[in-house]
C-alpha cells in the first residue's frame, strides 16, 4: 500500500525538528512522523511519502526536494506560488498552486492508494486531487477552527478563520474517513460543523514512544539552567511544556499560581515555552503571548519562583519531566482545548500526576489512566486548587504517580498503526459484506457481554465466520465512537449495525465495509416528543442523582450517576410524569441512570432494525447482562442472559423466558445461540 500524506504547515523535516521555531511547528509534526514510522515498522513493504511545502528563508533543510527518512518513508517538498515560509493563516493562498504541482508529481510517478490530509488546507489539496485523479482521502484535523473560534470568543486574532472553517466543512463532506484523536473531538468538536457525519469518524488515539520518558533522569544541565531562575530549586514544581500561543493558555496557569499564596509557598512554576533568542522576533502570536506571560510574572512578583528557559531541544524534554518527578511535582496542561495531548502521555510515563483541561483528549487519557484531575481551563482558581491538592497530599501524589504506568500500554503506536492500516486497507479494498437480506439476526450488548473475557473474544472471532446468513449487530449504552473504539481495540468482527446510547441512535455499515451511516428515519422518530432541556431542568434538584460528564450526554440521552438508594428509576419517572414530560428511564448496574425519549430503548431499536431487514421475531436472538438490556431481552423470545449478569436479571418476571448461559461473556453468547439453534433443529457450531 502506498499512502501519500499531505501536510503544509510549519517547518517539517525528518529529524531534529525545532518545535516552537514557528507558531505552526508543533505537535502535528510529531504525530505525523511517529505515525509513518510506526506504520512502516508494522508493514515494511508499504510506502509512506509526506508531501509538504518547499520554501526559502528558514534554512537549507526546507529547500531539499527529497528527504529520505527511513526505508519506505520519505519527505518530498512541492513548490507553490509563493516561495517564502507562510503561517497557517496564509496557507490557503497556496492551495491551488501546490495541488497542481502535486498532481503533476503524481502523474509523473507512482499513484498512491490513499491520501492522508493533515489540517484543513491539506484537505483542500486532497479534494482537488480526488476530483482530478479519483484517489480517496482520509482527514486528520489536529485542531479545528470552530473550536478555536469558540475558545477565543472574539478576543483573539481571527485572521483566516472564515477560510479555515470553509476548508474544514469541505473536508468533512468529501473525506472518505476522518480520524479523530479523542471522543471529545469526534462527538463534540466535529458536531459544530454542518457536514458532521459521526459514522465516517473513527477515534484512534495517537501512540507515543514513551520509554525515554519512563527511564529519564534529571540532567545536570537542566538543573543548572533552572537554578538560574529559582531561589529554592529543590521545592516541588508545577511543570508546563507548550508553545506560547493563546490556545495553550499558559497565562491562565501563571494567574493560577500567582493568585494562590499556598501554592506559591509549596511549589515553583516551570514554563518550557518553545525556543527563542529575542521575544520580538518570535513568529506570529508567540511574541505577544510571551510578553503577556512576563507581565503577569511581574504583576504577581514571582521572580525567584518561576523559571522560563529560553532554549531547549527535543532531547531535553524527558529531563524536564524527570526534574519535576524528582521533586514530587505535577504536570499541568491548561489549554483552552487540547485535541489529544501527547505531553500528557509523556508526563504520565514519567510518573508525574496530571492537572489537565477538561476540553478535549485529556478526558480520555485521565479516564484511561486514572492519574490526574480535569479542570476548567477558563478558571485559574480551579487550576491552582487542583495543583495544590496533589502537591500537598503525599498519598494522593503517590497513587496518581503509579497510575501513569498505564499510559504506555494504552497509547501504543503499534496498536494505532494496526488499526490505521486496517482502515486504510478497507477503503482501498472494500470487504465483502453479508447478504443484504439475512435470514437471522444476532444483537449483543458490548460491555460484560461481548467483551470482558479474552478467551471469549477469541472464541467469538473464530465462531462468527461460520454463521452464514446471520446479520450481527450490537446494542450498547456507549456512544457510537466509544463502541467502535472498544470493538476495534479487541479486534471483534465488524457489526453490520450499531444501536448506541441505550437505543437512541442507530448506525448501519456502509457499502465500503469501513464507515457507517446514521439511520435518519430512526433519528426523526426518537426526536418527535423529546424535550431534553425540560427534562434536565426537571431533574436538576433531585437528591441522589448527579449528571455524568458532558461527553456522556447525547442528543437523545441524558445520563446521570445514581446513589442507588434515594433516587430510583421509579422516583425519577414519577418526577418526569408530574412535570408532563414523556420519557423513558433506564437504571443499570446500580449506579447508571439514563433518560431517553418516550418509547426508546435497546428493545425498540432492535425491533426497528428487525422490521428494516424484514425478519420475523423468531429470527432474532439478543444477548445482554444488565438492567439497560431488560427492554431488549424482554421483547425478544430468544433472549440470552450471560452467566456473569448483574441486576438479578434471571429473577425478573419479564425475563423468565430467557436462556441463562453457563458460560460467561462472549462464550455465553455462543452457547445461547447454539441452544436456540438446537431447539429449531439447525446444525450449529459451539464454542471451541
Amino acid at each position: 500500500m502506498f499512502v501519500l500524506h499531505v501536510a503544509l504547515q510549519g517547518c517539517l523535516k525528518g529529524c531534529d525538528v525545532q518545535y516552537g521555531l514557528t507558531a505552526d511547528t508543533g505537535g502535528h509534526i510529531r504525530y505525523l512522523l511517529d505515525l509513518v514510522e510506526a506504520a512502516a515498522e508494522l508493514h515494511p513493504t508499504h510506502r509512506h511519502v509526506i508531501a509538504t511545502r518547499l520554501f526559502d528563508g528558514m534554512g537549507e533543510a526546507y529547500t531539499r526536494t527529497v528527504e529520505p527518512c527511513r526505508p519506505g518513508v520519505e519527505i518530498i517538498r512541492i513548490a507553490s506560488a509563493n516561495p517564502a515560509y507562510l503561517p497557517k493563516e496564509d496557507i490557503h493562498t497556496e492551495v491551488a498552486s501546490f495541488a497542481e504541482n502535486l498532481i503533476a508529481h503524481i502523474e509523473a510517478g507512482a499513484r498512491p492508494d490513499v491520501i492522508h490530509a493533515h489540517y484543513a488546507d491539506a484537505a483542500q489539496v486532497a479534494a482537488i486531487v480526488r476530483r482530478r485523479l479519483g484517489i480517496p482521502f482520509v482527514f486528520t484535523a489536529h485542531s479545528l477552527g470552530r473550536v478555536k473560534q469558540a475558545m477565543l470568543d472574539g478576543t483573539g486574532d481571527m485572521t483566516g478563520m472564515a477560510q479555515r472553517i470553509a476548508a474544514e466543512e469541505l473536508a468533512l463532506s468529501q473525506a472518505s474517513l476522518l480520524i479523530a484523536s479523542s471522543r471529545d473531538e469526534a462527538e463534540v468538536q466535529y458536531a459544530l460543523y454542518d457536514a458532521y457525519d459521526p459514522g465516517r469518524i473513527r477515534v484512534l488515539p495517537p501512540g507515543s514512544n514513551l520509554s525515554a520518558f519512563r527511564n529519564a533522569v534529571p540532567s545536570a544541565r537542566i538543573e543548572a539552567e533552572l537554578a538560574r531562575f529559582l531561589r529554592q530549586p529543590d521545592k516541588p514544581c508545577i511543570l508546563a511544556i507548550a508553545r506560547p500561543v493563546r490556545r495553550k493558555n499558559l497565562t491562565a496557569l501563571i494567574e493560577a499560581y500567582g493568585r494562590n499564596a499556598a501554592l506559591r509557598d509549596k511549589a515553583n512554576l516551570i514554563l518550557v515555552a518553545g525556543t527563542r533568542d529575542d521575544i520580538e522576533t518570535l513568529d506570529g502570536e508567540m511574541s505577544s503571548v510571551m510578553e503577556d506571560m512576563l507581565r503577569l510574572i511581574d504583576r504577581y512578583d514571582l521572580y525567584g519562583q518561576v523559571a522560563y528557559p529560553k532554549h531547549h531541544c527535543p532531547q531535553d524534554v524527558p529531563g524536564y519531566y524527570a526534574y519535576a518527578r524528582a521533586r514530587c511535582g505535577v504536570f499541568v496542561n491548561p489549554a483552552l482545548n487540547e485535541p489529544f495531548g501527547l505531553t500528557l502521555l509523556e508526563a504520565s510515563a514519567a510518573s508525574l500526576p496530571l492537572v489537565a483541561t477538561d476540553s478535549g483528549g485529556p478526558n480520555d487519557i485521565i479516564e484511561t489512566c486514572g492519574n490526574g484531575v480535569l479542570v476548567d481551563p477558563r478558571n485559574p482558581d480551579d487550576i491552582g486548587r487542583a495543583a495544590l491538592r496533589i502537591i500537598a497530599d503525599e498519598r494522593l501524589w503517590n497513587r496518581l504517580s503509579r497510575a501513569g504506568d498505564a499510559a504506555a500500554a494504552a497509547y501504543d503506536w503499534g496498536r494505532h498503526a494496526r488499526r490505521y492500516t486496517g482502515l486504510l486497507n478497507g477503503l482501498r479494498q472494500p470487504a465483502a459484506l453479508q447478504p443484504t437480506r439475512p435470514n437471522k439476526l444476532l444483537v449483543c450488548d458490548i460491555d460484560n457481554t461481548l467483551v470482558g473475557c479474552g478467551e471469549g473474544i477469541r472464541a467469538f472471532r473464530d465462531w462468527r465466520p461460520s454463521q452464514s446468513g446471520l446479520s450481527f449487530g450490537v446494542a450498547t449504552g456507549r456512544s457510537f465512537h466509544s463502541a467502535m473504539a472498544i470493538l476495534e481495540r479487541e479486534d471483534m468482527p465488524r457489526p453490520q449495525f450499531l444501536i448506541t446510547s441505550v437505543g437512541s441512535e442507530i448506525y448501519h455499515l456502509d457499502a465500503n465495509g469501513v464507515t457507517y451511516n446514521s439511520d435518519r428515519a430512526w433519528q426523526r422518530r426518537v426526536a418527535r416528543s423529546w424535550e431534553p432541556d425540560k427534562a434536565m431542568a426537571c431533574l436538576s434538584n433531585v437528591e441522589g442523582i448527579i449528571p455524568q460528564a458532558p461527553l456522556e450526554q447525547r442528543p437523545f440521552k441524558l445520563s446521570y450517576f445514581s446513589d442507588g438508594r434515594s433516587a430510583t428509576a421509579a422516583q425519577v419517572r414519577v418526577r418526569l410524569q408530574k412535570a408532563g414530560i414523556e420519557a423513558s428511564v433506564i437504571h443499570s448496574h446500580g449506579r447508571y441512570l439514563d433518560v431517553l425519549p418516550s418509547g426508546v430503548s435497546k428493545g425498540s431499536a432492535v425491533d426497528f432494525v428487525r422490521r428494516l431487514l424484514r425478519l420475523p421475531i423468531e429470527a432474532v436472538i439478543v444477548a445482554g447482562d444488565s438492567g439497560n438490556d431488560v427492554e431488549m431481552l424482554r421483547s425478544v423470545p430468544q433472549s440470552i442472559i450471560v452467566a456473569n449478569h448483574s441486576d438479578d436479571l434471571p429473577n425478573l418476571p419479564a425475563l423468565r423466558h430467557s436462556y441463562v448461559s453457563h458460560d460467561t461473556h462472549a462464550r455465553g453468547v455462543i452457547e445461547g445461540v447454539a441452544h436456540f439453534q438446537m431447539l429449531a433443529g439447525v446444525p450449529c457450531k459451539a464454542a471451541s
